[in-house]
Parts: structure tokens; C-alpha cells; sequence
């Protein structure tokens, strides 16, 4: 399970477009907190540690005891808004943690002993992956840093499910039927490649063939010309 991380914040009295860039003019950026049937609360953090958090991965399945002021709040980052240029980091949101709440998330899918699968070490098969993360409503203390998918084992033609998984019992939001990944037999690249290379070089050698009769045919007909 993911630990709980404190996040330094400062509160921030003043809300809207004016306001979040002289915070971000400050080295911080925009964040609020919600939920829990209370008033949203406008906070800042600080710009670079907000990028190292997002670009680690995880941040939003991690709990994060914000302290603003010396109040302090557990909660979850729901969404973020990153530049589309540049990726800096421009707003956060978290979603206040109270008890017996749940809350939804993606939690990644790790593949793990993939040098134990005879489909793929000995017979060269390829690991296809459909579902790179599974939706779970669990309890913020309860979700998980990944979910592990073991190949040891596995051939080719094998098709795993999310039935096939361990996960927290109830939580998963999908079909139990629903496809994480399987495993695809070799595909044949090099004779492919080989056969559109030699299509490609048949092509080639009509076209100068052609180009070679026209120049011949039109030199024939200049000299025709000069002799009548």
C-alpha cells in the first residue's frame, strides 16, 4: 500500500485567474482542496515539488497529509493541469479523506517474471498488453502501489484476465472477464520485410526500364528529325 506523504502547502486567500498567476510568479502553483462535506480550501505548493511528485508516477493514488499553516488535511489528488507545451505543472486538485469513504483510482499493471515464460524466453512470442492500469473504488488506505501480474508459466496463446488477478476483494470497477493482456505468437517480420523489399526493388527496376525506352524512343525521333 502506498505510505502516506506530507505535503507543505500555504493558504491562499485570494482565488481566480489574477490570483493564480502571482502564485506561480512566486514559484508555487494553484492547488485546492474538496469534499469531505466541507468548504473548498484554497492552498499553494510549491512548484517543484509538485512536478517531482507528479513525474514519479503514482501521485494519484498516493494519500498526502497536506499541512497549510499547521492545518493539516489528509487528502488525494484527483486531477491535475499540466502545460500542454512546457508540462509544467499549473493546478492541482485533492479530494479530502474522511472515514469510510472510497474513492475510485487507477492503479497500474506490472509485469513481473517475464524471463519465466517459455511463450516468450524460449519460443519468442510477444507480451501484448490491453490494460495498462485497473480502475478500483477501495478505501484511500487500502490502494495499492501496483498490481502485480506473474508470467511465470506462460505460453503463447495464454490470455490473462482480470479474474486471474489478485485483487482486493469487490474493489475491481471493471468485468471479471475483462482482458489485462495475452501472449502473441512470433510474428514472421523478416520474411515480410523482405518480400515488400524485393516488390519495392521489382518497381524500381520497371520504372528505369520504362524510363530507359522513353529516353531511347525520343533520341531516335530528335535524330529522325535532324536527318529529314
Amino acid at each position: 500500500m502506498s505510505a502516506t506523504k506530507t505535503l507543505e502547502a500555504v493558504a491562499r486567500d485570494r482565488v481566480g485567474k489574477g490570483a493564480a498567476r502571482a502564485v506561480r510568479r512566486q514559484g508555487q502553483i494553484p492547488a485546492v482542496i474538496y469534499g469531505g462535506n466541507q468548504a473548498p480550501q484554497a492552498i499553494a505548493i510549491d512548484l517543484i515539488r509538485a512536478r517531482t511528485l507528479i513525474y514519479a508516477g503514482g501521485f494519484k493514488t498516493t494519500v498526502f497529509e497536506i499541512d497549510a499553516g499547521g492545518k493539516k488535511t489528509r487528502a488525494i489528488p484527483r486531477d491535475y493541469q499540466l502545460d500542454p507545451v512546457s508540462g509544467v505543472p499549473l493546478h492541482v486538485d485533492f479530494l479530502r479523506v474522511v472515514a469510510g469513504q472510497t474513492v475510485t483510482v487507477d492503479v497500474p499493471v506490472h509485469f513481473v517474471n517475464e524471463d519465466q515464460a517459455p511463450g516468450i524466453k524460449q519460443k519468442g512470442g510477444t507480451l501484448n498488453v490491453a490494460l495498462h492500469t485497473l480502475s478500483l473504488e477501495v478505501a484511500p488506505d487500502q490502494i495499492p502501489d501496483a498490481i502485480e501480474v506473474d508470467l511465470a508459466g506462460r505460453e503463447i496463446g495464454d490470455v490473462i484476465h482480470a479474474s486471474d488477478l489478485r485483487l482486493p476483494a469487490g474493489t475491481y470497477t471493471g468485468e471479471p472477464t475483462d482482458t489485462v493482456a495475452n501472449l502473441l505468437p512470433p510474428t514472421v517480420l523478416g520474411a515480410d520485410v523482405e518480400a515488400e523489399e524485393a516488390a519495392v526493388a521489382e518497381a524500381q527496376s520497371a520504372e528505369s526500364a520504362e524510363g530507359k525506352a522513353e529516353a531511347e524512343d525520343e533520341a531516335t525521333n530528335e535524330k529522325n528529325k535532324s536527318e529529314a
